[in-house]
């Protein structure tokens, strides 16, 4: 006979951390994948500074274990393993675990989603002492420094009015020659006096020195030729990839791959829902996703005890 799970949580990061914190709470001995990515993109933030309840802010890494430790207290399980595969038959959730299989009634979708970096081995080695992919949460640290937007949409254009609103100077590097964000975000961007555009290029090397960034090499794609531009952070707006491979023709996802669901975190599939980063292409915030994981867990807990599947 098969050991049936009440709720299987794939993902650690905030989103799935909260969730487990709730679900577990209410009795449903969640099991949390943690994935080989386990603590998510917090545990690339330094200080968090606009996590409500941390008036001194909180290192990503600490908010992550706390919020773990919280899960574990009320009894939910974690165990190290990536989810490989999720099927479903019977109404049930066969999920691939590494080499183990587990079968579930419901499933929480946190996988969140991976910033898509330039590739570049100098790039790793600072982010978070000057190398960023979130401007909302850390364009306070850049107040009256030099900061560089990498990109051309409306992620970009967006990072770059919310630096200008701290950094004394913001400077967007483009690949091509005209911006793809919408004309609303370009106008403002190009009227903004603070940010300045370089067309027709690409960072090659973050520069630095043991502790933080001191500038950035750039080339020109169509004349190759290269310039070095001084400046404290790097914020990359190329896009994000949702972790959502094992997911593809077994629940809906919209054309950028990100799992579609109601305003209540269900999913087109009954007792699949989703959480966090994974389903949220706008605001990707550490406070809303864990506002969703607790959605997602809530609703679990609604769809486990047989209770009425009311969408809207």
């Amino acid at each position: 006979m098969e050991d049936v799970k009440d709720l299987v949580i794939i993902g650690s990061g905030i989103a799935g951390l909260t969730a487990a914190v709730y679900s577990a709470r209410a009795g449903l001995k969640p099991i949390v994948l943690t994935g080989s990515d386990d603590g998510g993109q917090l545990l690339l933030t330094t200080a968090v500074e606009n996590f409500p309840g941390f008036p001194d802010g909180i290192q990503g890494p600490q908010l992550i274990q706390r919020t773990k430790d919280q899960a574990k207290k009320f009894g939910a399980v974690f165990l190290g393993k990536n989810a490989t595969d999720c099927r479903i038959r019977d109404s049930l959730f066969e999920i691939k675990a590494d080499e183990e299989k587990i079968i579930s009634k419901a499933v929480i979708i946190a996988t969140g989603a991976s910033v898509k970096w330039l590739g570049i081995q100098s790039e790793q080695g600072y982010i978070g002492r000057g190398v960023s992919s979130c401007a909302t949460c850390d364009a306070y640290f850049f107040k009256d420094k030099k900061t560089v937007v990498v990109g051309g949409g409306d992620s970009a254009c967006e990072d770059a009015l919310v630096l200008a609103k701290f950094a004394a100077k913001v400077t967007i590097i483009h690949r091509r020659d005209a911006f793809r964000a919408s004309k609303i975000m370009q106008d403002r961007v190009l009227e903004n006096k603070k940010i300045n555009v370089i067309w027709d290029s690409v960072v090659e090397e973050i520069l630095g020195n043991e502790s933080k960034v001191t500038g950035i090499q750039i080339k020109n794609v169509k004349t190759n030729k290269t310039s070095e531009l001084a400046c404290d952070g790097v914020f990359m707006a190329i896009g994000h990839n949702p972790n959502t491979e094992i997911f593809k023709g077994k629940i809906n996802l919209n054309e950028e791959g990100f799992i579609v669901t109601d305003k209540r975190g269900r999913t087109n599939i009954p007792g699949a829902f989703a959480a966090g980063d994974v389903q949220d292409p706008i605001y990707k915030q550490a406070v809303t996703a864990a506002g969703s994981g607790c959605q997602a867990a809530l609703e679990a807990g609604r769809y486990l005890a047989g209770l009425p599947e009311k969408r809207g």
